[in-house]
């Protein structure tokens, strides 16, 4: 196992669908010591809320009424990043089809997207041994002074092939909603640019060790240790 001591700086991980960087996040949050954090499973959480409040996706100030009150929970221990709905555990359900057909209609909302924005930059401010945030544009937008700055990106093909893989479900369609995402997103964030001073890791190629090892490589020469 890699390690690097005495960490307490914020990595932030962006990159698309599929490029893979919640099994690279929460890799190397654990070997560092470090919390980790799963943007997009907020943006998740508060799209179920929204689902499960009955309310119509086009009636915004609604839909931010009910994401600024949801009552929410979020765990950063990397072997435990839970999501949590009025005291329930829905990792489960934040993944399920219809969260997935609408999480980009809810943070395409400018005031969902900066009040979410605003709870992220307060986890990782309470974070005391470190933090790697992973999500759409954390290096630009939510942690712009990061210690290190990654883009993960790989083949189309090779993301639609892996989230299959995860999930169990048809690759072609698995390609066709990859894509989908990638446009709707792009509204809003821009889930195919680097940050400014990101180190560009296109993953197409590499197992999850020899990404963790490139990463741990870039940490010891960034000075982030």
């Amino acid at each position: 196992m890699n390690t690097t001591q005495a960490f307490n700086g914020v990595i932030a991980i962006d990159g698309p669908s599929g490029s893979g960087k919640s099994s690279v996040a929460r890799r190397l949050a654990t070997e560092l010591g470090a919390a980790c954090l799963d943007t997009g499973a907020m943006y998740r959480t508060a799209t179920l809320a929204v689902l499960r409040s009955g309310v119509h996706l086009g009636d915004k100030q609604t839909v931010i009424k009910v994401v600024e009150t949801a009552k929410v929970e979020f765990g950063t221990t990397p072997a435990d990043r839970y999501a949590r709905l009025d005291g329930e555990n829905v990792d489960a359900d934040i993944r399920g089809d219809e969260v997935t057909a609408n999480v980009s209609a809810v943070s395409s909302i400018p005031e969902v997207r900066q009040y979410l924005i605003t709870s992220q930059r307060d986890i990782i401010k309470a974070a005391e041994n470190g933090i790697v945030v992973e999500g759409r544009d954390i290096g630009e937008v939510v942690a712009p002074d990061a210690d290190l700055k990654v883009y993960l990106t790989a083949d189309p093909a090779e993301r639609a092939r892996r989230r299959s893989t995860q999930n169990g479900a048809n690759l072609a369609a698995t390609a066709a909603d990859i894509k989908r995402r990638d446009t709707a997103d792009a509204k809003t964030t821009r889930p195919h640019d680097a940050a400014p001073g990101a180190v560009v890791l296109d993953t197409t190629h590499l197992d999850l060790d020899q990404v963790i090892t490139a990463l741990h490589e870039l940490i010891t020469r960034g000075g982030t240790t």
